[in-house]
């Protein structure tokens, strides 16, 4: 039982995320083949979804994609500074004094709202076309042309005259449920919208949308968090590669017994002898404070237990059934027996915020991609 184990003083950080380059390459080319004919991005906001926008990125590249999609104008310039010859869409659309650094950076805003679509129509007309997305809500209210804007659009397409319109995009509200009838509303409704427009390559589907089937591809898909290994049909098997593996290492072990407590608020009371280890994480480097008394870690393929209330920094775990654990051993919060999915569960989340709230102080490990970039 020595599997997730290694020895003390072995490096001098407190805890450790391995992030394997490769598997994100696995995942975009397996991805890439289910959604052919249809192109597939890369959606990289949020820092890669927490796991290095550096990186990912020129793992992605180097596994063949070429367009990818940001959360912000921020994001996106810092891509740019990474890939130079990327297509790259802010999501977050055109704000107010912003339409030179687009087009000085060569990035695409998503067109949300009329008054976008207007403000990017007359800087085309200033400075000469530019190309842009167009987004479009068919069910979501959060982003995008609502269906009243659509049809002031549809009824006057000279609206978008000068624009390079590079793709036409909606998002998918339930992909990842088991009812399909939210998402087929939405792609007939897509479809139907398309046909009032100017022609363009369309967009409908993210990450589980590519698993709906053919009809729900169009002319490109735009994984994200499936390229880093969440589950995008949750209750199946996962098709895709795991590419975070996550360990603490234990500060100190002790004895404890009746009626000893343990943790903030004294919330777990033991109630016999118990073996008790302190782990170098907790809140503050995004191992949830939801998970107190609910989360599981592993030394090797033997399950230890969360106990008492995980804190700022720490987090303690009931170590008796293995009595070789040791200070300076590590400890599997995320691994080989517990994903990211499974987490994700026992916090009562999902596996987005679990990437995306993984701390700085961990020291990282990334395995493969040694892809050029352009």
């Amino acid at each position: 039982m020595t599997g997730g184990i290694y020895a003390a003083g072995a490096d001098h950080g407190s805890s450790l995320l391995t992030i394997d380059l490769d598997a994100i390459a696995a995942n975009y080319r397996l991805l890439a083949g289910r959604a052919r004919p249809a192109v597939a991005a890369a959606a990289i906001k949020a820092d890669a979804y927490g796991l290095g926008v550096a990186q990912v990125s020129r793992t992605l590249w180097a596994a063949g994609c070429r367009d990818f999609f940001v959360a912000t104008l921020d994001e996106g310039i810092e891509l740019r500074g990474l890939l130079g010859e990327a297509r790259i869409t802010v999501l977050n659309g055109l704000i107010a004094g912003e339409p030179a650094l687009f087009r000085e950076h060569t990035l695409m805003p998503a067109l949300n709202d009329l008054g976008q679509v207007d403000a990017w129509r007359a800087y085309c007309v200033d400075t000469g076309a530019a190309p842009a997305v167009l987004h479009l809500d068919t069910g979501m209210a959060r982003l995008g042309l609502p269906p009243a804007e659509l049809d002031m659009l549809a009824g006057d397409p000279s609206r978008l005259a000068g624009i390079e319109l590079a793709l036409i995009m909606t998002h998918l509200a339930c992909a990842d449920e088991p009812d399909q009838t939210m998402s087929r509303r939405q792609r007939d409704d897509f479809a139907a919208a398309l046909a009032r427009l100017p022609r363009a390559p369309a967009s409908l589907s993210a990450s589980s949308g590519i698993f709906l089937g053919s009809d729900f591809l169009f002319d490109m898909v735009r994984p994200g968090v499936c390229l880093y290994g969440v589950n995008p049909r949750p209750g199946q098997p996962n098709p895709l590669r795991p590419v975070v593996r996550l360990q603490a290492k234990i500060l100190q072990i002790r004895d404890v017994d009746t009626p000893q407590t343990v943790g903030y608020g004294a919330t777990h009371r033991f109630a016999g002898p118990a073996r008790l280890a302190t782990l170098a994480a907790g809140y503050a480097d995004g191992y949830l404070r939801s998970l107190s008394g609910r989360g599981t870690a592993h030394i090797g393929e033997v399950a230890v237990p969360v106990v008492g209330r995980v804190s700022m920094d720490l987090t303690t775990v009931d170590v008796t059934r293995v009595p070789e654990a040791r200070p300076g051993d590590m400890v599997d919060l995320i691994g080989p027996h517990h994903d990211v999915d499974a987490l994700a569960e026992e916090a009562g989340t999902i596996g987005y915020e679990i990437l995306t709230s993984l701390g700085r102080r961990y020291r990282r490990h990334y395995s493969g991609g040694d892809g050029e970039v352009a």
